[in-house]
Parts: structure tokens; sequence; C-alpha cells
């Protein structure tokens, strides 16, 4: 191991309690995301949508954008805002469209210098100033993120605490003239995505960031500061890196709670839910009888319903009956 890998390796070892301790409370509530992949695909492509407005215009406003969430859903729909510079339209296009890009294929994508200098041609490939900017080959990086790969896939440390290495050594050696912190947050969601954090489409993790602006700079220059001393520490970003991790993971589970049952579900499922709300039992019979949608899609929303724990089911087979919990 040369002394770089070294020096990683020891970082993400010397690590607090109160580190360990945060990283489980954020895989309790990953176990508890057990009903994305049943949601309805209308329902998880609207959330995925407004999350890339937000994350677009919460990532660029972090780097001085002005444009507002409303100014960047302008924008994708073709809408010319005169008010703002080109500058500020180019970044948040080139933004809206590589996250979307990584939302969409984040399972075929393979982590490595070539995907990150790629994703950085595409996140400038609108802005007129930086075309001798693209595709630079910056040598510092090619150990850090070898070393990040390798140690993903050994899986011997958790790989929470690897991203969180990758980012404050990617921000302190800042390989590209221009375009790292938007970049380090593209990869943070692609990172996060590849290790099973399944919900990170639906929470905006940039918007979490611009929300606490000031310690997100100040932890990491706090940790970068020790980095190449002999006590090396990176226990403030860690610290801040994991609380937007854990406060994103329980809003997605917030977002499977009652009270927000409404925006989870398609409209076909929604009228399901307000029928069984109404009666004091029922079966999925009755109810696709009485809201006039078929069986299956009943079928599937009681299923839903009983998941999220809404609803419980009394008897089996075709005489079992459904009321509210």
């Amino acid at each position: 191991m040369n002394k770089e890998s070294q020096k990683r390796t020891e970082r993400i070892e010397s690590i607090p309690p109160i580190i360990v301790s945060k990283i489980a409370k954020i895989d309790e509530l990953k176990g508890q995301w057990i009903t994305g992949a049943r949601l309805s695909p209308q329902v998880l492509g609207r959330l995925k949508r407004s999350v890339l407005i937000t994350s677009t215009g919460a990532s660029t406003r972090i780097e001085g954008s002005r444009l507002s969430d409303e100014d960047i859903e302008k924008l994708m729909r073709g809408i010319n805002i005169q008010k703002f510079t080109n500058r500020d339209k180019q970044e948040a296009q080139g933004y809206y469209e590589l996250l979307e890009n990584v939302f969409n294929s984040w399972k075929s994508l393979k982590f490595n210098d070539s995907l990150i200098k790629h994703f950085h041609q595409e996140l400038l490939k609108y802005v007129e100033k930086d075309e001798n900017h693209r595709g630079e080959d910056p040598s510092q990086m090619h150990n850090m993120v070898e070393w990040t790969q390798k140690t993903l896939k050994e899986d011997k440390y958790h790989k929470l605490l690897v991203i969180g290495n990758f980012l404050v050594e990617f921000l302190k050696i800042h390989p590209f003239t221009d375009g790292n912190g938007r970049l380090s947050r593209v990869l943070t969601n692609l990172l996060l995505l590849q290790s099973g954090y399944l919900y990170i489409p639906y929470i905006s993790h940039e918007k979490l960031v611009e929300d606490n602006k000031p310690d997100y700079y100040i932890t990491l220059r706090r940790s970068q500061k020790t980095m190449g001393t002999k006590k090396e520490d990176i226990t403030d970003w860690l610290n801040f890196f994991l609380e937007i991790v854990l406060k994103q993971s329980q809003m997605a589970v917030e977002l499977l709670s009652k009270e927000n049952i409404e925006k989870i579900l398609s409209e076909k499922q929604l009228v399901v839910w307000q029928y069984v709300q109404k009666v004091k039992e029922t079966s999925t019979g009755d109810v696709a009888k009485k809201t006039k949608i078929a069986r299956p899609t009943v079928k599937q929303t009681l299923e839903v319903l009983l998941k999220l724990k809404r609803i419980e089911r009394i008897g089996l087979g075709r005489s079992a009956r459904y009321r509210m919990l």
C-alpha cells in the first residue's frame, strides 16, 4: 500500500463513536425504504422531475448562481429568461442533464477517471467560456479514484466513509479549473445510488447542502487543513456529510408516512385509498366495483397500503377483507 492509500485508510479507521452511530441510523432508515420499487412509475417520475429542478437550482446557487427553482423549471421547458446571464443558464442546463443521466443510468455507469472526466465535459458542455478547460487530465486524481473504487469493491469499510473521504479529497485536489463543487455533488448522487441508497432521486441532497451552506464550507476547510499533516482528521466533514445523508434518509421515509401518502400514490391508487378510508371494511372485488378500477390495480394498491401500514388484512385468499388501521 502506498503512502497516500495508507493515509486514506487511517482517516476512515480513526472515526469517533458518533460517526458509527449516525451510519447505523442511516442504514436503519435505508431498510425502511421498502416500498420505493412498488410505487407507481408515474409517481416516482414526478418525484424525480421535482428533485432534478430542486437539485439543479440548489447546486448552482451554492456556487453563486441567482436562478430560483421556478427559473430552472422555466428554463427546462424552453422558456428564455432574459434577466439572467447566459453563464447561469448554461451551467444550470448542464447540471440538470448530467444529474438526469445519473438518475436514469447509474446501474450501468462505471466509477473511474474516465467517467469523472466525461462528467466534467457534460457539466460544462453549454458553457462557452470554458471551452479550453473541458477534458483536462488531472493526474493527482488518479490514485484517489483508484483507491476509492477498490475500497468500495472490497467492502471492508462502510461505503459512506469511503464516499465521504473521496469527496473531501476530491474538493481539496480541485482537479479542474471550474465546476469541481457541482461535479462533486453529481458524483455524490452516483456513489450513494451505487451503494444501495435508492431513494436518492426522490429527496434532493443538494438542497440540504444549500440549506446548510456555511457549515458545508466550514467543515470542509477544517478537515482539509489537517490533510498532509502528521495528524489527519476528517471527522468534521464526515459529521456534516453524514448529517445530510441522515436527513435525506429521514425525509425519504417520511414520504411513505400517513401525512405524505397522497403525494406518492398514482391517481388510480389515490381513488382506491380514498374509498378505503370511507368504508368500515371492504374487499378487492368491492373496491374494483365501486371505484371502476381494474382488479389487478386495486390488488396492487392494497398491497402498497399494507406495506405502508395504512390498512390491515382480515382473512386470506378471495375472502380477504381490508380495513383502516
